[in-house]
């Protein structure tokens, strides 16, 4: 007998059969997901390690080497790479599709720690992190200015923009590319180190020990406790120049006698540029299984809420684009 024999003779049975489909599909219209891909975490585990000053041998010989070799015994490893650079090291840990990624990312975790001692010292702690299929930034926010420094665009990024970004249902979080933090620059001059009998590790020494602020603890009374606080941190260029790196003979050498201290970036080798102009990205990562769509919409709201800010209060030359999804 024939599916449509079977409906005309039972017309109750492909009516309920009918509502059950329709069913179906208003359950999976609800609960349908708009993104692209899949939501899957991929068995990837990567470790990076931060050396300041290390060029690309060092990174590959001291670090990059003696953490492979403590990796590759973990069981399930598909492919491992590894990228030495200046200041940087990198590897990649991929596994087999049925290994657990966290399980995954505890056992090198467990062979990272077991060669710590192995590494310089004067390395950052290594960082082990999962992949993760939702890291793609959706939505990019390029931030300059013609009448404010890249210090100042770099601050409002932060502090204002990026804060605001947050703050829209389904975003996770926000990054920040070719970030400029204030920072204070010390500029030595060789030849005025070598004149005094100084090297840069001498400079750094006393600005380590001096520049430091630290508990003072209270005064007691009868009737009164005072907390004490000594101001030792140091905070502008006149109190860095200032600063005394060498007594010898009753002769007083300070910072401004072998160079000087200036307001400037703390990372001056990155940057980005928009049409020929220094600026920053802000990059919008959205959170697992968010509506990619409803999340631009919002954004496009509090867009145009920022802009009118901008020209009220901050930046009234501050430009911002981003591409479209």
């Amino acid at each position: 007998m024939s599916l449509s024999a079977v409906n005309i003779k039972r017309p109750v049975l492909s009516i309920v059969l009918s509502i059950v489909l329709v069913l179906f599909g208003v359950v999976g219209f609800l609960n349908l997901e708009v993104r692209e891909y899949p939501n899957i975490d991929p068995p990837i585990v990567t470790v990076s390690t931060n050396y300041p000053g290390a060029n690309s041998d060092v990174i590959e010989a001291q670090i990059t080497e003696p953490l492979e070799q403590s990796i590759n015994g973990i069981d399930g490893i598909r492919i491992m790479s590894s990228t030495s650079r200046e200041q940087q090291s990198n590897i990649s840990v991929e596994f087999e599709l049925d290994k657990d990624i966290d399980a995954a990312a505890n056992d090198v975790r467990d062979r990272v720690s077991r060669v710590l001692r192995q590494l310089p010292v004067g390395i950052d702690n290594p960082v082990v992190e999962k992949a993760d299929a939702d890291a793609t930034p959706i939505i990019i926010v390029f931030v300059k200015s013609d009448s404010r420094s890249i210090l100042d665009v770099n601050e409002y990024a932060l502090n204002v923009i990026s804060e605001r970004i947050q703050t829209i249902s389904g975003v996770s979080s926000t990054r920040l590319f070719g970030e400029k933090k204030y920072a204070m620059r010390v500029r030595m001059d060789p030849d005025k180190l070598n004149a005094y009998g100084l090297s840069p590790l001498d400079v750094q020494n006393v600005l380590r020990e001096e520049n430091i602020e630290l508990p003072s603890g209270r005064i007691e009374g009868d009737n009164t406790e005072l907390t004490v606080r000594t101001f030792g941190r140091l905070s502008t260029p006149n109190e860095f120049n200032n600063i005394i790196i060498k007594q010898d003979n009753g002769g007083i050498v300070r910072l401004s006698d072998v160079g000087y201290a200036e307001y400037g970036a703390e990372n001056e080798r990155n940057e980005v540029r928009g049409k020929g102009q220094k600026g920053v990205t802000v990059a919008i990562l959205p959170q697992p299984g968010a509506n990619v769509l409803q999340i631009s919409d919002d954004f496009n709201k509090r867009f145009e809420e920022i802009k009118r800010n901008f020209r009220l209060t901050f930046l009234p030359k501050l430009f911002m684009t981003f591409p479209p999804l």
